[in-house]
């Protein structure tokens, strides 16, 4: 699976056939966290990217239930380890469209087997062997 990227303007290329418009996206800028000091934790530099998935108008209905049942109603995503707005916006934006990729792969149904006959065997020659080592231990009998 290739990784999403974001696109220019704020668009967020998911899969092929999916792409996710900029005016679908809400960012928010804030203050990044950490320790303070002098200009420390003025700069709003943390951008935090928002998608609403009940509102979205690019998802088919499939989709839609799916991002519902596996992260909720609103995906978010924040970076803030760069000192730049840009560079935290690309970041947030990026992971923003990775949890939205993960969240559609559909995994293929778990078929039911049997274990081998071998795995069988070697099950109950564990056990045995298990159940020596255990008698051993016993104090011996009176008899």
């Amino acid at each position: 699976m290739s990784t999403p990227r974001a696109l220019e303007g704020g668009s967020l290329f998911i899969r092929a056939r999916l792409t996710i418009p900029s005016d679908e996206v809400a960012l928010r800028v804030t203050t990044s966290g950490g320790p303070g000091g002098q200009h420390a934790n003025r700069s709003l530099t943390r951008v935090v990217a928002s998608f609403d998935v009940r509102e979205s108008q690019v998802l088919s209905n499939a989709d839609r239930e799916l991002l519902l049942e596996k992260i909720g109603p609103v995906v978010r995503a924040s970076a803030g380890r760069f000192r730049s707005q840009g560079q935290n916006r690309g970041a947030a934006l990026e992971q923003l469209a990775q949890k939205i990729a993960v969240a559609l792969t559909r995994l293929p149904p778990r078929r039911a087997t049997k274990p081998t006959k071998g795995s069988r065997v070697r099950r109950v020659d564990d056990k045995k062997a298990r159940s020596r080592v255990k008698e051993k231990r016993r104090r011996p009998s009176d008899d």
